[in-house]
């Protein structure tokens, strides 16, 4: 695997002059603005180590007022949208996710989410996905697609055991034992081989190796799931969250870019978050307070 070194623009816009060939499937007409966001952890319980958890709804606030004045044609946020108290309560939780989901759908425009591992701490996969909307989207799972602005999009879910069983870590479940599992690995090569425009996924855990402090980021089949998107030919970038950290790496060109996460370090001036545009033959990532911008050649 190829690790690539993120390039730091000093201008958004400062875009090379050489002009490469579009990748298959994408053409000079076809755009789309995206705000991304990742790993709020928003309750009500007290600062622990850089999560300030209770100044995130200020800062999800924050970000969507600026993806309303900037337009974007949807948000997504990558997971670990809610967290829990000391308390661990079921009731607490659940109004600490719909707290933040009214802040959330204050966005003036189609809205979707990746469950993160925090997600589904005290409360059920199904019961989170009972208090969020993704926009449009029919099924009550944790993974699914649409299509926008002649973009393929596809939000996938580590959440689940080797087995494939949900994960719910209140029954004890290893927050390092996550897979897609053979159900959604058989539905993502059906999805994609029913697309034929230009594809980005979505995820909240790594789809490349990841390792950290001796902790494995990484969902277990993340080879399978590679070798799905390099098969389609279309795909052209992967985003996920879950480390609370920049990185990049390209794989058979396809970018996997990881972004920051919004709960750490105080106040405002800490937030973090990015505004997405894919365009021609680039992608250009324009970060927010703490996030930087880069831009990616496809």
């Amino acid at each position: 695997m190829e690790r690539r070194t993120f390039v730091k623009q000093s201008t958004l816009f400062c875009a090379s002059t050489l002009v490469l060939p579009l990748k298959p499937g994408l053409s000079n007409t076809q755009q789309v603005r995206i705000g991304l966001a990742s790993d709020t952890h928003y309750a009500e319980r007290k600062v622990a180590g850089t999560r300030y958890y209770a100044g995130a709804l200020q800062k999800m606030e924050e970000f969507v007022n600026t993806m309303n004045t900037e337009q974007v044609d949807f948000v997504m946020h990558l997971g670990d949208f809610k967290d829990e108290d000391e308390t661990k309560s079921e009731a607490n939780t659940l109004g600490y996710l719909q707290t933040i989901e009214a802040a959330y759908a204050k966005f003036n425009g189609p809205r979707y989410h990746c469950i993160g591992n925090h997600d589904v701490d005290s409360i059920t996969k199904t019961q989170f996905l009972e208090q969020v909307t993704n926009t449009g989207v029919a099924t009550k799972k944790g993974y699914y697609s649409f299509d926008a602005n002649g973009f393929h999009f596809v939000v996938l879910d580590g959440n689940h055991t080797q087995k494939g069983k949900d994960h719910f870590y209140k029954t004890g479940q290893d927050w390092q034992d996550t897979n897609l599992g053979t159900a959604q690995l058989t539905w993502l090569a059906k999805d994609l081989a029913a697309t034929a425009l230009p594809v980005v996924a979505f995820c909240h855990h790594p789809l490349y190796e990841f390792f950290r402090d001796g902790h494995k980021y990484h969902v277990n089949d993340y080879k399978a799931v590679q070798k799905l998107l390099e098969v389609n030919g279309n795909v052209l970038a992967v985003f996920q969250g879950h480390v609370h950290a920049e990185d990049h790496v390209t794989h058979n060109g396809i970018h996997y870019v990881t972004v920051l996460g919004m709960v750490d370090f105080e106040g405002l001036d800490n937030n973090s978050f990015s505004l997405l545009e894919i365009k021609d033959n680039q992608m250009v990532l324009k970060g927010y307070k703490r996030s930087n911008s880069f831009t990616y050649s496809l």
